[in-house]
């Protein structure tokens, strides 16, 4: 938070990371959220530096208030005091993807009516710019509102934004997405520990570089933060790690989309390892990959003695055919195996992200490809989206140009809402399959294979217990996607989208603790029904024993012995595969034919 010194006018720059409605109509909010917000931590770091530097004058103290609606209550007219208090200042709503845009103008609004001055950006904003320049309903009605708009990153480009602000000059629009800073040596992410705090587990964020060279059609990041690697350096994550540390941080997330494509991966996991191993940091990491990351040497090894408990893996598909007609050409489902049975060789948890909704996707072909998983993959935790079209990604640009009908409602761009129509499902056979597809993963009996998995690996055990829970109390209890659920729903009265009425306080603080109770006990009575799995697989004597199809190490074979090439679409993508290698093969027992007797002696 801001502190007050000795200057003798103040400046009071509000960070806010909105939220979003859930299908009621209130702000999904929680007593501990599941995932800090890197984008806040970021500009929360950008704006110490500016502080720090007296940007506005030596006798101007900029006092910063962070906080993430996720696990706060945002109350408009209590940011508007603050600012008219230090008589000058700005609401800057930050990090806000195109689901969490509808709720930002509802928090705008308020506060532009009593003149206070407010900026969005974000996700939404920098991809609106990026693919449709700029046209966009709720960009619109944020212009309307007299919002200042900023597209693209933040680093070099706060000072100006502050020095309009402090003159009450802000621009309608900040366009940065053609001039993408570098990263090196700028001030690093950070986020005040009773911030963090309001995470489970007190989690905090960095993002070691930003970027994707990949082409995935689906993806805005390769539209917002563009296809070439920029990186912070080594000495700037040793930094991040060693602050973080100092004021009680032990958990991070590792933002980066593909940490496995950093070109300092390496660089950066001996730090850490020096740190874990020589200097006894307790410390802990979740980190994002791609499919491919298995194949750089060392890398999964590192990651485990890094201190990497969790990643969250980009499979998306089984089926090449969807695969390809989303640009993911890098998935190669014939590595699958290979790759998931190294992470769990190294004892590290993973998370499976699965998109549903692909043009080759039926119900049935869903049910069917889950079983296949289910069987064949040794993955964790499998978590579900709809194929939606975000603004900002190839999809969306496709779609708009069309003219294909797309929902409104920027507030259901969360992948987890039906947004367009399907070639070969109804909306509701896609929304019948998308639910399903939990039922089908998370079964008692998927679940205590999955925990014997972790166990005969040596893996943390207690710790794949709990986010077990966490995936399957978030669908059956809360009904919310796992990254959205978090610890203890809040909800008030007051805090509902425009359009839904107010309830009654007789009608609604009953229903809430009611619900509030009753959730409770449920999540209760399922940790320790899994439990009672969890502890009767520990005190198993053959537990290290287990096997199964999806750990027994990958063979020759694979593609006669495993349904999941056994579909025309795999058939015909194994066969090309055993193509190429018979080429590369052969061309090189050909160029070794031609080496010179010589130099082959």
């Amino acid at each position: 938070m801001g502190r007050r010194g000795a200057a003798q006018r103040r400046f009071c720059l509000i960070l806010v990371k909105p939220s979003h409605y859930d299908e009621d109509g209130y702000v999904l909010q929680w007593v501990r959220s599941p995932i800090p917000s890197n984008s806040l931590a970021s500009l929360y770091g950008l704006a110490q530096d500016c502080a720090q530097r007296k940007i506005l004058g030596d006798d101007v103290e900029i006092e910063i208030h962070a906080l993430d609606e996720t696990n706060t209550r945002i109350r408009p007219e209590r940011l508007a005091k603050l600012i008219e208090a230090a008589g000058a200042g700005m609401v800057m709503l930050t990090g806000v993807q195109s689901n969490q845009f509808p709720r930002s103008l509802d928090l705008a609004k308020p506060l532009r009516d009593r003149g206070i001055q407010v900026g969005i950006g974000g996700f939404h904003v920098s991809g609106v710019l990026s693919m449709l320049n700029g046209v966009d309903a709720d960009l619109d009605r944020a212009r309307a509102l007299g919002v200042s708009l900023f597209a693209g990153e933040a680093e070099g480009r706060l000072d100006e934004v502050l020095h309009d602000a402090a003159a009450g000059t802000l621009k309608p629009l900040y366009n940065y997405m053609h001039d993408l800073p570098g990263i090196d040596g700028t001030p690093i992410p950070l986020m005040a520990v009773e911030r963090a705090q309001r995470t489970a587990g007190g989690t905090t964020s960095f993002d070691a570089g930003r970027g994707c060279p990949y082409q995935c059609s689906f993806c805005t990041i390769i539209n917002v933060q563009g296809r070439k690697s920029r990186r912070r350096t080594p000495d700037d994550i040793e930094r991040i790690v060693r602050t973080n540390y100092a004021q009680g941080l032990r958990a991070f997330f590792i933002t980066d989309d593909n940490f496995a494509r950093n070109k300092d991966w390496e660089i950066i996991l001996d730090r850490i390892i020096h740190l874990r191993q020589v200097e006894k940091f307790n410390i802990s990491f979740v980190i994002q990959v791609d499919t491919l990351c298995y194949k750089l040497p060392n890398f999964i090894d590192k990651c485990a003695r890094a201190g990497v408990k969790r990643v969250f893996i980009g499979l998306e598909n089984i089926n090449p055919d969807n695969l390809a007609g989303a640009k993911k050409k890098q998935n190669k489902i014939t590595e699958y195996r290979q790759m998931l049975l190294g992470w769990k060789n190294a004892g590290v948890i993973t998370y499976a992200g699965y998109i549903l909704g692909f043009p080759n996707d039926t119900y049935d072909s869903i049910m069917h490809d889950i079983d296949v998983i289910k069987r064949e993959l040794p993955v964790d935790l499998l978590e579900f989206f709809y194929l939606t079209p975000l603004p900002g990604s190839e999809d969306h640009l496709k779609l708009h140009r069309a003219g294909v009908p797309l929902d409104p409602d920027m507030n259901k761009y969360d992948l987890n809402h039906v947004c367009t129509a399907h070639p070969k499902m109804s909306h509701e056979e896609w929304d019948r399959a998308y639910k399903a597809a939990w039922q089908r993963y998370y079964t008692i009996e998927h679940i205590e294979t999955v925990m014997r998995r972790v166990a005969v690996t040596k893996a943390n055990a207690s710790n794949a217990l709990f986010l077990i829970t966490w995936f399957m109390g978030s669908i059956n209890i809360e009904h919310i996607h796992p990254l959205e659920s978090g610890f203890l729903r809040l909800k008030f009265r007051s805090d509902r989208r425009p359009g839904f009425a107010r309830e009654p306080m007789w009608s609604f603080y009953p229903k809430y603790f009611v619900e509030v109770f009753s959730k409770l006990v449920r999540w209760t009575h399922l940790y320790f029904k899994l439990r009672r799995i969890y502890l009767r697989i520990k005190f198993d004597p053959n537990r290290y024993s287990y096997t199964d199809m999806a750990m027994t190490p990958v063979g020759d074979d694979e593609a006669e012995t495993h349904e999941l090439f056994n579909s025309d679409a795999a058939r015909a993508y194994v066969a090309q595969t055993n193509r190429l290698k018979n080429i590369q093969e052969h061309a090189h027992d050909h160029a070794h034919d031609k080496v010179p007797v010589e130099a082959a002696e």
